[in-house]
């Protein structure tokens, strides 16, 4: 009976031991997590400017290609900005041509200039000389008129006191009256030879006032002409001037032309594209709608290229490589596990990347198994329905050898 029980006794321990040595043999080589799941690209897409969407091509859950339309957006206005950013570029480079043209003519103008301006001045010069010349003439003119007229005044005032004495004459009869009329002739005579002196006075005080009036011209173009020597004697400042203007049409130039083509780049933005192939979620626009530049329209979710990320206790990954094939049972396909390879392993784990990490140096430290991210690939043709979607639930098993 002993004997028996010892038998059976050692009959459970072989069993257990070769049971365990199966479960150590079969899980050899292998880490499992079940704190995994799908990822792909999700590409945003927004409004590069705003205005009215006239139009959306796109419904939720569609399928598209890259490049495919999306929305437009009513391109009037930023077509007009096109336009009147080409007149001010056609303006601009006509301002370029008419510095470019002038250049030559302000070095010749102001080379050229200097020996006219000397002329000039040698003439005026000869002006001013002949004016005051004429100034003098016309003074000595005024001065004998002068002294004429006084003379005429003299013979006048005689004139005038030969009638009176006449006329008392001719009363009592003691001159005849032939002599009394030739008197009152003569100071008529005399008072006409004044006035005609007179008008050669206001004559000669007219020439003076012309005269003068010549040398003042004269003396105003002998500075001009002094002047427009020293604007002559300037060739290097004028033609530094010449230059700084063609330099600054030529920097206007190009910055109507980067307008330009910040306004051809707006009226392109009104047309919105798919940046990739995928499949159109999370849309938030519609037609008639008016969107702000920046604001968020769609995501794009990229199907072709899905991976998973597994976050594995960091005593699974000793033995991890890239390349080392896995096996993923994917909680929505049961009974239908996908093939895959590890493509990379985290230089850190998900802790570090976090918004606040923990941080051990307070002194209350628990110590707790932290989790590095593996991205596994799944290999191509394993997904050609594209059935796996991001934030599907993933064990993922690594063959480590």
């Amino acid at each position: 009976m002993n004997r028996s029980r010892i038998s059976i006794l050692v009959g459970v321990v072989v069993l257990l031991a070769a049971v365990g040595g199966g479960l150590v043999w079969f899980g050899a080589g292998k880490e499992s997590t079940d704190d995994a799941q799908v990822d792909a690209h999700v590409t945003p897409v927004a409004a590069r400017v705003g205005g009215t969407v006239r139009t959306v091509a796109v419904v939720e859950n569609q399928m598209v290609e890259a490049g495919a339309l999306l929305v437009e957006i009513d391109a009037r206005d930023y077509a007009v900005a096109v336009e009147r950013a080409k007149a001010e570029l056609a303006d601009a480079e006509a301002a370029v041509a008419m510095a470019r043209a002038n250049l030559p003519i302000t070095q010749a103008t102001a080379t050229g200039g200097a020996a006219s301006a000397r002329e000039a001045i040698t003439r005026a010069q000869a002006g001013v000389e002949e004016a005051r010349k004429g100034v003098e003439a016309a003074t000595a003119r005024v001065n004998v008129a002068k002294a004429r007229v006084a003379e005429a005044d003299v013979v006048v005032r005689r004139a005038a006191k030969d009638v009176e004495r006449l006329k008392g004459l001719l009363a009592k009869d003691e001159i005849a009256q032939q002599q009394f009329d030739a008197a009152v002739a003569g100071a008529d005579a005399a008072k006409a030879s004044r006035d005609a002196v007179l008008a050669l006075v206001t004559e000669a005080e007219a020439g003076i006032r012309a005269a003068e009036s010549r040398l003042a011209m004269s003396q105003a173009g002998e500075q001009q002409a002094k002047a427009g020597l020293t604007s002559a004697d300037t060739v290097p400042q004028q033609m530094a001037a010449a230059q700084a203007r063609q330099g600054s049409a030529d920097a206007r130039v190009q910055q109507v032309r980067a307008q330009l083509e910040q306004a051809e780049l707006n009226l392109q933005y009104t047309r919105i594209t798919a940046p990739a192939a995928g499949i159109v979620s999370r849309k938030s626009v519609e037609p008639g709608q008016v969107v702000p530049a920046g604001q968020s329209l769609f995501a794009i979710v990229a199907l072709d290229a899905v991976w998973v990320t597994a976050n594995f206790k960091e005593t699974q990954v000793e033995a991890m490589r890239p390349g080392q094939s896995v096996t993923l049972e994917v909680d929505a396909y049961k009974g239908h596990p996908f093939r895959g390879h590890i493509e990379s392993v985290s230089p850190a784990t998900g802790a570090r990347f976090s918004l606040l990490p923990a941080n051990n140096a307070t002194g209350n430290f628990v110590k707790v198994i932290q989790r590095v991210p593996v991205r596994i690939l799944v290999d191509a043709g394993q997904d050609a329905t594209h059935v796996l979607r991001p934030g599907m639930s993933v064990v993922p098993t690594v063959h480590t050898h």
